[in-house]
């Protein structure tokens, strides 16, 4: 039996020590851009919000891109096969699991930020404020051209252009994108030549006229490919050289 004095002080660590936030670690399928799911238990990513799988978003060129499907490819692109750590904070009014997931030392949901992937997503937290600010004034992702916040898309206010409203999930109505057909690469965005290839794999690699692949790579937008004007417009959009 502890003396009274220690039996005081083990109540009185236990009451002042913090609890330990519940981890679930492992290999993780990236489901949109803003959650992921690991052993069948679905995460939203806390603090952030990237575009709707199927939003649509403005290059600096002008020409439309699905900005969605990019920060999902990208994310799932970072995380490879590695294994993911998502620490649960809260329930949402969905029932999803609200959690900050790392790959290791990365904050994946900074980084979603910080890449102009995603925007600070200030109604529920204000932990990435600094990241989208430092993303915009480098015009990283989205902040390179136009779009429209996430959650004014979800409630509808977008142009014609990209589309018209049809019935969604929990987060809103859905857009049926109108996408411009692909454009040859001697006339896309006024002589841009750079060719932005999404592999197989998810890597996003730009191929400038001469290389290897450049004559055999085919560029379509309508999957997230883009020509670049310049090697530093390619890899300031997350795109990068071959390897080799």
């Amino acid at each position: 039996m502890l003396p009274v004095k220690r039996l005081a002080f083990a109540v009185l660590l236990c009451a002042t020590t913090p609890a330990i936030a519940e981890q679930v670690v492992g290999r993780a399928s990236v489901i949109d851009g803003d959650t992921l799911e690991i052993r069948s238990e679905r995460f939203r990513l806390q603090g952030v919000d990237t575009p709707e799988s199927a939003q649509i978003c403005g290059d600096a060129a002008g020409r439309d891109y699905p900005c969605g499907r990019v920060a999902a490819l990208a994310l799932s692109d970072k995380i490879g096969q590695g294994n993911v750590a998502c620490e649960r904070i809260e329930k949402d009014r969905y029932g999803r699991t609200v959690a900050v997931c790392r790959l290791g030392s990365i904050d994946l949901n900074g980084w979603l930020v910080e890449q102009g992937l995603g925007l600070a997503y200030r109604q529920y937290s204000t932990a990435y404020v600094n990241q989208e600010d430092a993303a915009k004034t480098a015009k990283r992702g989205v902040w390179a051209g136009q779009f429209t916040p996430p959650w004014d898309w979800r409630k509808g206010k977008r142009t014609q252009e990209m589309g018209v409203a049809a019935p969604g999930g929990p987060d809103g109505p859905i857009p049926i994108p109108i996408l411009k057909p692909a454009a040859p690469a001697s006339s896309a965005a006024g002589g841009c030549a750079i060719k932005g290839n999404i592999s197989r794999k998810g890597d996003r690699i730009y191929h400038v006229p001469g290389s290897r692949d450049y004559d055999r790579t085919q560029i379509s937008e309508a999957d997230g490919e883009r020509m670049f004007c310049s090697e530093d417009e390619a890899r300031a959009a997350g795109w990068r050289a071959p390897r080799g």
